[in-house]
């Protein structure tokens, strides 16, 4: 069974940055395709980025030109670089995984808190 695992979330002010990493682990995972999603209290869980095996990146235009989704294959490891950071970008932020069964793993989030 696969595992992920988020890290790098913490409080910053308005218009800083942070870079969250997703580690994917066991015998099962296979890179296809990893998301990064947030959910702020009171609020629908959020996708802000996506990235596949073949490289496709996509963003939605809340945080389009701002956040950047990378990965490191060798390392089983996806990051998300958030600069010009905002309030509205208060969110639990989680790495998320779809396997060739339709079986979704989600890791246990990390706190990001953006101050005015």
């Amino acid at each position: 069974q696969v595992r992920l695992v988020e890290s790098g979330g913490g409080l910053v002010q308005a218009g800083g940055s942070l870079r969250l990493s997703c580690t994917a682990s066991g015998s099962t995972f296979r890179f296809n395709r990893i998301d990064w999603y947030r959910q702020a209290p009171g609020k629908q869980r959020e996708g802000v980025a996506t990235i596949t095996i073949g490289g496709t990146i996509n963003y939605p235009e809340s945080v389009k030109g701002r956040f950047t989704i990378s990965s490191d294959n060798a390392k089983n490891t996806v990051y998300l670089q958030m600069n010009s950071l905002k309030p509205e970008d208060t969110a639990v932020y989680y790495c998320h995984y779809i396997d060739g069964r339709f079986h979704n793993t989600w890791g246990q989030g990390t706190q990001v808190t953006v101050s005015s």
